[in-house]
């Protein structure tokens, strides 16, 4: 009789532990990750979701825009640096900032992000406006503008609010447009060997707009990052396809940022 029982608990718990695995939802896989030789070993680039990506180079991990939940980021190295580019909740996210190990962490943003972020991250914030440096790590980071045409003061992302960002680890320039439009400033880049380019309306530019920056500052590698708007994911083999038409030399690289919507 007692082995009834305890037979019929144990099954009992069995299967309400069943119940509650087959109900939480399984983390979705990130995209596979890349690599990027340079003259100081590989950058590994790994999408993770939207505007967030984690590179990995010279034995430091830089996490650009954590946001999605510190689950995203399961099984990754803890940050050397974070790179915030505005103080819109899909860049900087304290929720997911918490959940992360980021005590080592020097936190390079702009002075809107630093006014907002938890006071207890003011000892590791270096802020950096639009054309400042910073030497660090043996990488060097460059604020650049990022916008909304026309500019006006009640536009989404105002001039000199936020930062797109320009790396360069082991001689080689990468990117990062955070939220912008077409502007001046980036079709004016140099040396650009891997861009992160956003494209979601009405937030930012639609693909051609897009398409057409990428033509002007001809990075050697691009990737579409940063494409759901309010209408859905925008259509990224369309810019691949525009770039590549006009000019085949450029690497449009498609990889899925947002796995839970297929």
């Amino acid at each position: 009789m007692k082995s009834t029982f305890l037979l019929t608990a144990a099954l009992a718990v069995f299967a309400v532990q069943a119940q509650a695995q087959m109900a939480a939802p399984a983390a979705a896989p990130l995209a596979a990750a890349d690599q990027i030789a340079t003259k100081k070993g590989p950058i590994t680039v790994q999408p993770i979701t939207h505007g967030s990506v984690v590179f990995t180079w010279n034995g430091k991990t830089i996490y650009v825009d954590p946001y999605g939940g510190a689950e995203a980021y399961a099984g990754l190295a803890a940050p050397d640096v974070i790179l915030i580019t505005d103080i819109h909740g899909d860049h900087l996210d304290p929720k997911t900032l918490a959940g992360l190990s980021v005590g080592k962490a020097l936190m390079i943003v702009p002075k809107a992000v630093a006014e907002k972020l938890p006071a207890e991250y003011q000892a590791q914030v270096r802020i950096l406006n639009n054309g400042q440096r910073l030497d660090t790590l043996d990488m060097s980071v460059s604020a650049v503008a990022m916008y909304n045409l026309p500019e006006a003061a009640d536009s989404r992302h105002t001039k000199g609010r936020g930062n797109g960002y320009v790396l360069n680890l082991g001689g080689k320039n990468v990117y990062l447009s955070g939220d912008t439009e077409d502007i001046a400033e980036m079709r004016a880049l140099k040396k650009i060997d891997v861009a992160f380019v956003c494209m979601n309306l009405p937030y930012t530019m639609d693909v051609d707009q897009a398409a057409q920056g990428v033509l002007a500052f001809k990075p050697g590698i691009v990737y579409p990052y940063h494409y759901r708007g309010q209408d859905g994911l925008s259509d990224v083999d369309s810019f691949k396809k525009t770039v590549n038409t006009a000019n085949k030399k450029i690497d449009v690289r498609l990889r899925n940022w947002y796995p839970a919507a297929k």
